[in-house]
């Protein structure tokens, strides 16, 4: 019997390989050492600057929501009209761009890289480093993207979660892109290491309703703290650490914390609210390694959304504009 599920797991592994065309040795005979490359100049980056992981993280989000994994985040228009230029992306942290941009320019300084690798495969590598670097979980990256030649500020619209979203909103957005709740609730645990900028949640803590000015399901110590981080008409530019006790490491807190009625947005608590999600959340504070796992199963099959690959797209030879 043993055997017979060992065979089946074997099948089942060969099916999901099978459906893309990425690989993690993917670079083996054109730019062996891309990964050491890589993880070089996010290490310095990242050692000048802590924004470098949540900023790299986030670009790295934003970038496969819209149009697939192709890196058409990182690409400029001089009109204002590429993504970067719509709201739901202009406060994306100008460090991450910075961080691909220098993983980019250490790839290309070795001669044998050179204009070989893709922008958007540096950027789901330079992902997963700064995820190791704040103390999150190692894994494999699948490679063999080839990067975007289209980016356009309407393409955003209606294509990223949003701070208010319901379970079912989430849910639906998600699954436009294959992935299921449990992903969902696990690739949300990158706020673990994220910050957000008053005006996402200040209706939740002053006007959340007529009878009720501060949102119930809110943390009421914790609404009079991100009150006092964000009194009325604060500075727009002002941003506080989504995970309020452990922002700067990588781990299960964020999920912690949901029990305690301390997730930020409406779009986090709603996942320990809501009773369909709410025995992934209590998985998942429980333990540190569920939660890695099942994030790692989540960013992988993020990563393989609408790939181009082959002959598609290109190899950019500066991140920021097509050839």
């Amino acid at each position: 019997m043993l055997a017979v599920k060992c065979f089946v797991f074997s099948l089942f592994m060969v099916a999901v390989n099978a459906q893309t065309p990425l690989s993690t040795d993917f670079y083996r005979n054109t730019c062996p050492n891309v990964e050491d490359l890589v993880r070089s100049a996010v290490t310095k980056k990242f050692q000048e600057t802590f924004v470098t992981a949540p900023g790299t993280l986030r670009l790295f989000f934003h970038d496969c929501f819209v149009r697939g994994c192709d890196a058409s985040v990182l690409l400029a228009s001089p009109i204002g009209q590429a993504e970067k230029d719509h709201p739901d992306d202009i406060s994306l942290a100008g460090d991450g761009f910075d961080t691909v941009i220098k993983a980019k320019a250490a790839v290309d300084s070795d001669p044998q890289c050179r204009n070989k690798v893709s922008c958007a495969d540096i950027l789901a590598l330079a992902t997963r480093d700064v995820i190791v670097l704040t103390g999150g979980p190692n894994y494999s990256v699948e490679l063999g993207r080839r990067d975007g030649r289209v980016s356009t500020k309407r393409s955003v619209q209606h294509s990223l979660p949003q701070a208010d979203f319901t379970l079912d909103e989430l849910n639906a957005m998600f699954a436009r892109h294959n992935l299921s709740q449990t992903d969902m609730i696990a690739l949300s645990g990158a706020h673990t290491i994220g910050f957000a900028h008053c005006n996402k949640f200040s209706r939740r803590i002053y006007r959340f309703s007529p009878t009720n000015r501060i949102d119930p399901t809110l943390n009421l110590r914790y609404a009079f703290q991100l009150r006092g981080m964000c009194p009325l008409r604060v500075d727009p530019r002002i941003a506080i650490n989504m995970d309020p006790n452990t922002p700067r490491t990588f781990d299960n807190v964020y999920y912690k914390n949901l029990q305690q009625g301390m997730g930020l947005f409406t779009s986090d608590e709603i996942l320990f609210t809501d009773a369909r999600s709410r025995p992934t959340v209590n998985l998942f504070a429980s333990s540190n390694d569920a939660f890695n796992g099942a994030f790692v199963e989540a960013i992988t099959k993020m990563g393989r959304i609408e790939v181009k690959t082959g002959s598609q797209g290109e190899i950019r030879l500066d991140c920021t504009a097509v050839n």
